[in-house]
């Protein structure tokens, strides 16, 4: 599963088959800053993104999984139900 370091989250993100489908789905995991090195702190579960779309390929799958992922933790961005 790629993962990377931006600022103090790490992002995981990955491609999953559809069921019965060629197609693929991406997923995304966030997870913010904690204080044990032995922890980390899921501040987005391992979930599906970008739900409206499928992909030929894991590797486009991965590549919008890290755009959206990337957009989410975007500095000055509001988060959470209110939007």
């Amino acid at each position: 599963m790629p993962y990377e370091t931006v600022n103090e989250y790490e992002i995981e993100y990955s491609s999953a088959r559809l069921p019965e489908s060629e197609h693929w789905a991406a997923m995304v995991a966030i997870y913010g800053p904690s204080p044990s090195p032995m922890h980390r702190n899921c501040i987005f579960p391992p979930q599906r993104v970008s739900i409206d779309a499928v992909f030929e390929s894991a590797t486009a799958a991965e590549a919008e999984a890290r755009t959206v992922a990337l957009a989410m933790i975007e500095p000055g961005r509001q988060h959470g139900p209110a939007g």
